[in-house]
């Protein structure tokens, strides 16, 4: 009960803060739906409870095709389903607090050693450290030593990966104030000037580099990535900018963000909660994520995510409820905390 009381109060406080945030005045507002006060509460309450439940049983969701969240036998080369560390931050974002066993479980269950990729290692300290432990100092029940997470990934190298792996990575850096090695192959500043170089001529970024296959999922997170990544560089500035202006672009009428296959849209939760986040890093673009910014748009992008999330709480058309809610929770977490001039990777 505590958890969900810090819960509503954080909502509410967030929404009073988002009453100063007003649509913009360059686009006729008749007719556009944005999030009230109330929607936004009940729908987060409803996301927050399944992801809570999800937690407790261990379980990607309670209908359909389900799987455990954490399971070294389900998923070898890591330990938990893809996007547990989203799923573990939105929680811990919106005001819940991880048990003893809970912690333990995460630690106990991940699959770490040598072979572990930059991604493993990047989603792994964003996870360890949303549940309340040191990615520099993870001790796993029954080892004698313990694992430096920070230290594994500042010496893999990253200059062939995607610009999602290299924008995980700055993420998961930008967490804490962690110890970089003398001997690290490349600096949270080398790493924002990889991902700007990576920027397309149409101000978006894409998994291979391909100016037609730029979408806003990867271009939400380059964003973010850059902006945790706090370098004074003017390239990096500029390339922020440049990425806000594609989402602004991107946005579908309906308010939500998505991908085009065939000729074929599929606007969906998650990546409309991906735009929001990268929206909430920068305080000039707050006011885009419960606003209208696009000719033709009819609602903000917070009342189209919102839409998604059913009574139960679970989301519409998500792959896995790890993710569907997962990103929704850290979407309407990183927006409150940007009201409140905070950021949900500043992690304490």
């Amino acid at each position: 009960m505590k958890s969900m009381k810090k819960l509503i109060t954080l909502s509410m406080t967030g929404l009073l803060l988002a009453s100063a945030a007003a649509p913009l005045a360059d686009v006729h507002a008749a007719g556009v739906k944005t999030a009230s006060a109330a929607y936004q509460s009940s729908k987060t309450k409803a996301s927050y409870t399944y992801a809570k439940k999800m937690l407790v049983k261990n379980r990607t969701g309670f209908s359909g095709k389900t799987s455990y969240i954490f399971s070294k036998k389900a998923y070898p080369t890591s330990g938990a389903v893809y996007g547990y560390s989203d799923f573990l931050l939105g929680l811990k974002g919106l005001g819940y607090k991880f048990t003893k066993a809970q912690r333990t479980r995460v630690a106990d269950s991940l699959v770490l050693n040598r072979k572990s990729t930059a991604a493993d290692l990047a989603t792994a300290i964003i996870a360890t450290r949303a549940v309340g432990l040191n990615p520099q100092k993870l001790h796993k029940t029954g080892a004698k030593k313990t694992l430096n997470l920070v230290s594994a990934l500042y010496h893999r190298s990253l200059t062939k990966q995607t610009v999602n792996v290299s924008s995980q990575a700055l993420i998961a850096l930008s967490t804490g104030s962690y110890q970089r090695p003398s001997n690290a192959k490349f600096s949270k500043s080398s790493l924002s000037q990889t991902i700007v170089k990576n920027q397309l001529s149409n101000n978006g970024w894409s998994y291979n580099n391909q100016v037609a296959n730029a979408d806003s999922d990867t271009t939400a997170m380059a964003i973010t990535a850059l902006a945790r990544g706090k370098s004074n560089s003017s390239a990096v500035n500029t390339a922020i900018a440049k990425g806000q202006s594609y989402l602004k672009n991107a946005v579908y009428p309906s308010g939500a963000f998505g991908y085009a296959y065939q000729g074929k849209t599929f606007p969906n939760a998650n990546s409309t909660a991906e735009a929001i986040i990268a929206f909430s890093t920068k305080q000039n673009t707050v006011k885009l994520v419960n606003g209208y910014f696009k000719s033709g748009q009819t609602t903000s992008p917070m009342r189209a995510m919102l839409g998604y999330v059913r009574s139960t709480g679970s989301i519409k058309g998500a792959a896995t409820q790890t993710l569907g809610v997962g990103q929704v929770n850290l979407a309407n977490a990183a927006y409150r905390q940007a009201l409140a001039h905070r950021s949900v990777y500043s992690i304490k």
